[in-house]
């Protein structure tokens, strides 16, 4: 199924396709998905100051096996960095994946449209991306929404340029959306697709401790949600010629 174009409804209409997808993946990942010994949780990010993740994320983790894997993830983009409406933004979901040890291992985010329409929103976004990946905790991040003045080059290299000074691939012009997974385990690597509205969207590898991971099914848990949005919407984004 294609990406759809969510530029085409409010902030408040993508919201709700949001919040059902972010607990479609939730449950993909706790249905056997996830290895033994880790699990999804959805967190409501609030207002004010989040708790400080390089706290929680204390163990050194044994190897996961199960249906996690070692090989090296498939991405378009690749890149390695040695280790050393802003409303509904807030009110989004976000998924956390974490241990039985009690670390917090992996966040997943979907970027919502508030997350780019203000310097101070954009900010705190990536200020956030960067408190994890410094605390040693994998993200994925995906963003259905094109560049804005406030991230030109996407939201994965606005993320980077806070990392390394070390330049990233140029993300193709006519892929504007990003699919990132980045693997903080050892030395912090990026795995990019750079997609479009009418692209399929690609597995994206969730990692859980070093050299492991699991791929999150995108476009299976997107299409489970899109078959259950309200047909006012469907009939809004849909690209032409798709279902």
């Amino acid at each position: 199924m294609p990406i759809h174009d969510w530029t085409r409804i409010s902030s408040g209409g993508f919201h709700s396709f949001h919040q059902d997808w972010t607990i479609e993946i939730y449950r993909t990942l706790n249905r056997g998905l996830l290895p033994p010994g880790y699990a999804a949780f959805t967190d409501l990010k609030v207002d004010g100051r989040e708790p400080d993740v390089a706290t929680i994320r204390s163990v050194d983790l044994p190897p996961p096996g199960g249906p996690a894997v070692a090989d090296r993830p498939r991405a378009r983009q690749t890149a390695r960095v040695e280790s050393d409406s802003a409303t509904y933004a807030r009110k989004a979901n976000r998924i956390s994946v974490q241990h039985e040890f009690g670390a917090v291992v992996a966040i997943i985010e979907i970027v919502s449209p508030g997350n780019k329409d203000s310097r101070h929103a954009i900010k705190a976004f990536i200020d956030k991306a960067l408190d994890f990946l410094r605390a040693g905790v994998n993200l994925v991040v995906v963003d259905l929404f094109p560049p804005t003045p406030r991230d030109p080059a996407g939201i994965h290299q606005a993320i980077w340029e806070n990392l390394t000074d070390e330049p990233f691939e140029a993300r193709p012009d006519d892929k504007p959306l990003t699919v990132a997974s980045y693997d903080a385990t050892n030395d912090l690597t990026a795995y990019v697709d750079p997609v479009a509205v009418g692209d399929t969207l690609p597995d994206a590898p969730l990692f859980l401790t070093r050299g492991w991971h699991v791929n999150i099914p995108l476009e299976r848990t997107y299409q489970a949600s899109w078959n259950e949005t309200p047909q006012l919407i469907r009939d809004r984004v849909a690209p032409p010629g798709a279902a």
